[in-house]
């Protein structure tokens, strides 16, 4: 796995609501920017709110740190005159409590949903690195149910990570509640396990990649509004601390997530 330095995401600005992807359940939309892309953007109006996208936020720009392939990020606005154009009321009221910045990923046009019953060939020491990633993120999606990978150009693209650091649904004080050495069961669930070499054989070179400020580096990356709701009094640079902490303190040695999912691996 090769690290590389993490950019703030470029912001392009929603110029039309293309169609909506309800196989998602945060409801995201295919929308065309004022670049003249197409993103599928995940709204902080839908019902997982706006921490769904500091987890595609943060896991996404981690995974690209440590070397694996994920459409380019984006933040988009999203105006709210966008709504009256939509015949559906859903929608419409979707777009209306979504104004503001959201998050966007670049979309794939012809990819493929990555099929486990008939995949593609996969690189062992690739799966084991979206392994260790899933484990040390604690996402509890990339099953064989929801796989969120998608096959492009040869490759194994990460997609949607709005239900990984799924501990800060239930609290912004991740240290307070947080198990730091969580060995992260439901891993065993994981999609690409049956792919995967050894997860030791990636575990020091995962960590070495996340490590070295790039947990602080991604945290920062995510806006203030994200982290404060509307007509809440709360620091969000304390909340962005709350994020960097945990995520570091899994890093360090030893991983149990890592052993947790070598032991899943082999059973």
């Amino acid at each position: 796995m090769s690290a590389t330095a993490t950019a703030a995401p470029r912001t392009v600005r929603a110029t039309r609501y293309a169609a909506p992807l309800r196989e998602g359940g945060s409801l995201p939309a295919l929308v065309e920017a004022d670049d003249d892309g197409m993103y599928v953007v995940k709204l902080r109006g839908a019902g997982q709110g706006p921490k769904a996208l500091v987890a595609e936020l943060i896991v996404g720009e981690l995974a690209r740190r440590a070397g694996l392939t994920v459409p380019e990020i984006a933040f988009v606005e999203v105006d709210a005159a966008l709504a009256p154009a939509e015949p559906d009321q859903e929608i419409q009221d979707l777009l209306r409590a979504s104004a503001g910045l959201n998050v966007g990923l670049d979309f794939l046009p012809g990819a493929l949903a990555f099929d486990p019953a008939a995949p593609p060939e996969v690189d062992p020491l690739v799966a084991a690195g979206v392994v260790w990633l899933d484990a040390f993120a604690t996402n509890v999606d990339r099953t064989p149910r929801n796989p969120n990978l998608l096959e492009w150009h040869g490759r194994l693209w990460l997609i949607d990570h709005g239900a990984a650091l799924y501990l800060h649904h239930r609290t912004w004080d991740l240290a307070a509640r947080a198990v730091v050495d969580e060995p992260f069961a439901p891993i065993a669930e994981h999609v690409l396990l049956p792919f995967a070499c050894s997860i030791n054989d990636v575990d020091a070179a995962m960590a070495e990649a996340l490590g070295g400020g790039a947990v602080e580096e991604v945290v920062a990356l995510v806006p203030d509004g994200w982290l404060v709701a509307e007509g809440e009094h709360a620091d969000p640079a304390a909340r962005r601390r709350a994020y960097a902490d945990y995520l570091t303190r899994r890093l360090a040695a030893p991983r149990a997530f890592a052993v947790e999912a070598e032991r899943a691996r082999l059973a």
